[in-house]
């Protein structure tokens, strides 16, 4: 167990941060930072995730799946508002675990934050994937924007009137969309007319990613500027969408407002009633890790002293009041239960086109400006994770071309391009789901030793400078702990199983090349 707890000082860390002209510029502020915040946060789990939630388990009580979730995050972003101001460097919550529990856990949270922003931007951008289809009416073939672990059941033309009346709520465009079990149960002379598709590659989420990868070598500032913009955009959409679309809602949608027991497909705990909530929470949670993505940015903050706070709590509580707004008005204007087949990869598009008959328009302005808020998620994701990589490599725990800065740019442009093939790989041959699920995880771990770290130094460090103090600690702390660890607990086995797996190949990498090579232990 020698030197697995050893950490690094505060007098260390506070060297780093301002270590002259060869580390990160400092070009971001108090605007950029809760910019780059509302731009994480407003993406796919507004757009995508929130459709999910409810069909997989909150139904109309996604809304107050997503209080459970802001609750979690508002007890988790007080404690990373008093780290990203004590301690402004690049790396976030793995910085942070560094200098109050050790080395082997800042590792842990490291590793685990690959999931949260790397999985989190393939994630997004395999959204971006659905979006730009449904925008361009379905002109890129299946196979060329799916993963190959997905497919999908079409009837076409004429063949739609001979299936069964109770299908026809999966039509749309001409277009029957059936499941497996329906399928299943079809006489052969039905399953002949059925075509089954299956995905090759997911090649715009590779295309995406490349464009936004090649923008952050370009620079930060020129990043936030372009961030700056999108958020502007897709904000006023989403205010837009409230507004007309409250006078769309249905109260029969609403009725009832959480998933009865005994509801086909809803047979566990937490897929129906209050525990429907906790697991909706679980799943749409992702949504909101645009926060702790702004603390990544620590270092590049022109006062972080007073900016990081505001930048990481503002733009969580922007983000949350549009959050359940949002997802009354969605759940209200469509029944939860059509976001089980149709319209679940493009739920607003397909809420307003089936349901606001005269905004049409509106229909196409959402799913521009969704692709625009999109980009704007993977740019945040892409960067987070760069500098979590820059701050693991400057340690030693990761080779050094994680953090080397381009000459001119002063970027970590190595470790974006590794990045981009990793993330890459994820975007084009994994299911978004899948992904989503264990950024959720990723997310979740993080928050908690976070929390945990703040009560830690607390206790071993009360006489450092704390520009902010997260209020009520151990009190704050321990209430974040356990709500996050309850939406753990809420996710899906596979998931779980997953992120073991992750897990296990982190302890590998550490004990193999990590250990050793730790600045540290050479000293």
């Amino acid at each position: 167990m020698s030197g697995l707890f050893r950490k690094k000082s505060l007098a260390l860390l506070l060297s780093d941060a301002a270590s002259g002209e060869k580390g990160l510029k400092k070009t971001l502020g108090m605007w950029a930072l809760i910019a780059l915040g509302i731009g994480a946060i407003i993406g796919a789990g507004l757009f995508v995730r929130t459709a999910a939630a409810s069909a997989e388990a909150a139904g109309s009580g996604v809304t107050l799946s997503f209080v459970v979730a802001a609750i979690g995050c508002a007890f988790a972003g007080l404690c990373y508002a008093e780290f990203a101001a004590m301690i402004p460097i690049a790396g976030s919550a793995y910085t942070y675990a560094y200098a109050t529990m050790g080395e082997i856990v800042a590792w842990i949270i490291g590793w685990a934050l690959i999931m949260e922003y790397a999985l989190g931007a393939a994630t997004v951008s395999i959204a971006w994937s659905e979006y730009l289809n449904n925008l361009m009416g379905g002109a890129i073939p299946y196979q060329w924007c799916h993963s190959p672990f997905e497919h999908i059941n079409t009837v076409i033309g004429d063949s739609i009137a001979k299936f069964p009346a109770e299908f026809m709520k999966t039509a749309k465009e001409g277009v029957l969309y059936l499941t497996d079990a329906q399928v299943s149960g079809l006489g052969a002379d039905l399953k002949g007319m059925v075509v089954s598709q299956s995905g090759i590659i997911n090649a715009p989420a590779l295309l995406i990613l490349g464009a936004l990868t090649l923008l952050l070598i370009k620079g930060t500032k020129e990043s936030a500027f372009i961030n700056g913009i999108i958020v502007f955009v897709k904000v006023a959409i989403v205010l837009v969408f409230i507004a007309i679309g409250w006078s769309f809602i249905k109260p029969e949608n609403h009725t009832p407002y959480l998933i009865p027991q005994g509801t086909e497909g809803h047979e566990g705990f937490f897929k129906w009633g209050w525990g429907g909530v906790l697991g909706g929470a679980a799943i749409v949670f992702f949504a909101f890790i645009g926060f702790d993505a702004v603390s990544t940015a620590a270092q590049e903050a022109k006062n972080p002293k007073r900016d990081m706070p505001i930048g990481i709590l503002g733009s969580l509580v922007v983000c949350t009041i549009l959050y359940i707004l949002f997802s009354h008005v969605l759940t209200g204007v469509a029944n939860w239960k059509e976001f089980e087949s149709a319209g679940k990869e493009a739920s607003v598009a397909y809420a307003i086109k089936t349901y606001m008959v005269g905004y049409g328009w509106l229909e196409k302005s959402v799913t521009i400006a969704i692709l625009a808020g999109f980009s704007s998620v993977i740019l945040v994701m892409l960067m987070g994770q760069s500098r979590v990589f820059y701050s693991m490599s400057k340690d030693g725990l990761l080779p050094k071309p994680f953090s080397a800065l381009h000459p001119k740019f002063q970027t970590p442009y190595k470790s974006n391009m590794i990045l981009f093939v990793f993330v890459g790989l994820f975007a084009a041959f994994v299911p978004g789901s899948v992904a989503g699920d264990l950024t959720s995880f990723g997310t979740l771990f993080a928050f908690v030793l976070v929390c945990a770290g703040i009560w830690i130094m607390r206790v071993k460090n009360p006489e450092v400078e704390r520009p902010f103090k997260t209020p009520l600690v151990p009190l704050v702390p321990i209430l974040g702990i356990l709500v996050c660890v309850g939406m753990i607990v809420a996710l899906d086995l596979n998931t779980l199983m997953a992120a073991g797996i992750w897990m296990v190949l982190g302890f590998l990498v550490y004990f193999l090349y990590s250990k050793k090579n730790s600045k540290l232990n050479n000293e």
